[in-house]
């Protein structure tokens, strides 16, 4: 077994106009001062990285990371979840979407996923230079204003959806393989990979894309009243990346998993700080330490309630009192008697 690194911290939900928040530097000291050791970098603030440059220079990318670990933290992965998330949109988000992409690739659906699959590539490559194994993103969708089934859906309509979404991440995929890199898709609502099956539907036309991993977050699994926790024992060989979110579900006689279009803090489901939530966090680092899992545990915090700072200050000792230790001997060694083939035979009585 192995022991999980952390505590770790996604930095995008920090970011901010204001010291230490606007500072790549100066926000990884902030982390650092809270107890985390390592840091998830998101590519689309040049505050933090520059990404082209980072895949470009091997010799820029390195000097990213060294501007982390001269502040007390190791960079975990890279995110393109903004970048990820428009590299396949349906028509009917193309206004809200838009405001991810520069300015001059807005009103030009083309141009807009062309430069997300460079983005992608790019990540890659950036992830390559820093030795990191595994990538965290979104899959972007095509089929999710279909997820309902009203009006009818039209016989094959799941299926070339699917089959689009992975004509566009094959190439991505097998750029990420030269790379030596995972990617490692957030199941989020909102993308068509939000469940189990609908990555096994990715799988199955993607031949089972080794490269095709998942960042898993309990809280989205809470939310669609999904067991999060045999997902785990499903899917532990896929799990390549990890945050650590919170979030609870309060149904009532008025609503429930679709939230009645309310805002967070009136919604059934909503995200909470650490602790604060329903997620049985004992239980995911027991099985992900029983099945090797040996990547980062990263806080990703979103909540409808507490400040940010309160939240990330308690999410570091939070992370590290859940994080196993795992033993190099069994328990009851002390009672061994010590075996070789012979002995087996005679206990056997062979």
């Amino acid at each position: 077994m192995k022991t999980i690194k952390g505590p770790a911290i996604f930095l995008a939900q920090f970011m901010g106009d204001q010291a230490p928040f606007n500072d790549f530097k100066k926000i990884c000291e902030w982390a650092a001062s809270l107890g985390y050791i390592g840091v998830q970098v998101p590519t689309w603030d040049s505050r933090c990285i520059d990404l082209q440059k980072a895949a470009e220079s091997k010799d820029y990318a390195q000097e990213v990371q060294g501007i982390a670990k001269e502040a007390g933290v190791a960079i975990t992965e890279l995110s393109t979840h903004l970048q990820g998330q428009l590299v396949a949109v349906h028509p009917a988000y193309d206004a809200m979407f838009d405001g991810f992409a520069p300015a001059a690739m807005r009103g030009n659906p083309a141009a807009r996923t062309e430069w997300a699959v460079q983005q992608l590539k790019y990540a890659a490559k950036a992830s390559q230079h820093m030795g990191l194994t595994s990538h965290v993103t979104f899959s972007g969708a095509l089929v999710w204003p279909f997820m309902y089934p009203w009006p009818q859906r039209p016989a094959g309509l799941v299926e070339t959806g699917f089959g689009e979404l992975a004509k566009r991440w094959k190439p991505i995929l097998d750029y990420f393989d030269e790379c030596g890199v995972d990617a490692c898709y957030e199941l989020h609502p909102g993308e068509d990979l939000h469940d189990g099956i609908t990555f096994e539907m990715f799988l199955e036309h993607l031949n089972n894309h080794p490269r095709a991993n998942i960042n898993y977050d309990p809280s989205h699994f809470i939310l669609q009243q999904l067991d999060y926790l045999q997902f785990i024992d499903f899917y532990h060989e896929r799990i390549k990346a990890f945050h650590v979110k919170d979030a609870e579900f309060n149904p009532t006689g008025k609503q429930g998993v679709y939230g009645g279009y309310q805002g967070w803090v009136q919604r059934a489901g909503r995200f909470r700080s650490l602790g604060d939530g329903q997620v049985d966090f004992g239980g995911i680092f027991s099985k992900l330490a029983a099945y090797d899992y040996d990547s980062w545990a990263v806080l990703e915090w979103e909540c409808a309630l507490k400040h940010p700072e309160q939240g990330a200050a308690e999410g570091a000792p939070f992370i590290e009192s859940h994080i196993i230790r795992v033993t190099e001997r069994a328990f009851d060694d002390f009672a061994g008697t010590g075996a070789d083939e012979n002995f087996n035979r005679k206990v056997l009585g062979l």
